[in-house]
């Protein structure tokens, strides 16, 4: 019968997701408001140019990286993998912060 109960009890219960987006709204009433055209088209335009901006970047450091390979350069191999995934990452970072300037501009 106890089991019965924290059944009935559970259906009610919210998952951390809802309690979670419930207080995103609370604290950023901004972050519910649907996106203008204008926005998303905005959006859409930054992830255009950082998707440039990575593919110019792997072309550059994978030729590097393939020279380094044919001349058998081992730590000059690790070297640019280590910046291959450095520049992804930053530019991941620079790509989200613009587009969450846009988001709350």
């Amino acid at each position: 019968m106890k089991r019965h109960r924290t059944a009935a009890r559970s259906h009610f219960m919210k998952s951390a997701y809802e309690l979670a987006m419930e207080r995103l709204a609370k604290s950023d009433p901004q972050a519910s408001r649907p996106l203008t055209p204008e926005k998303k088209s905005r959006l859409a335009e930054i992830d255009r140019v950082y998707q440039g901006k990575l593919a110019e970047r792997e072309i550059f450091l994978r030729k590097q990286l393939d020279d380094a390979l044919a001349d058998q350069k081992l730590e000059e191999v690790e070297k640019i993998r280590q910046q291959l995934a450095s520049e992804r990452t930053r530019l991941e970072e620079e790509r989200e912060d613009e587009k969450e300037r846009v988001r709350r501009g």
